[in-house]
């Protein structure tokens, strides 16, 4: 199953090394994909330390199409307030919406999508 790789995930990555295992394994089993809502995130800090390599290799990675269904979003948005989740951003729901429509687990380090994670009925990667 593919796994959408979070923002919060690669930061770690490039800057400690931290999680590198596994996110080395699900590299090399050719199991991680993106889209460009991350990419817009990662990118533009890669370029202000000249990681044009990095840049390159990330741009290789399977994107996933972004449709954004944004009745869907609300909807999100809606159910994690109703359950007592305030201050799930709209990045973070954008995520989860895309890695449901493509079948994708999610790794990320940020503690909303464990949250959402029931709630949403997203498969999350442990």
């Amino acid at each position: 199953m593919p796994v959408l790789i979070d923002t919060s995930v690669w930061v770690e990555y490039f800057r400690s090394g931290k999680y590198s295992e596994k996110l080395d394994f699900l590299i090399d089993e050719n199991l991680i994909v993106t889209n460009d809502l991350i990419m817009a995130e990662l990118i533009p800090f890669l370029r202000m330390r000249n990681q044009q390599k990095i840049i390159d290799l990330l741009r290789n990675i399977k994107n996933l199409d972004l449709l954004i269904n944004w009745e869907q979003i609300i909807e999100y948005q809606y159910e994690c307030l109703k359950n007592g989740l305030n201050g799930i951003g709209i990045p973070d729901l954008i995520i989860a919406q895309n890695a449901k429509q493509n079948d994708c687990e999610v790794y990320s380090l940020d503690n909303h999508f464990n949250l959402m994670k029931e709630i949403l009925n997203i498969r999350i990667q442990i």
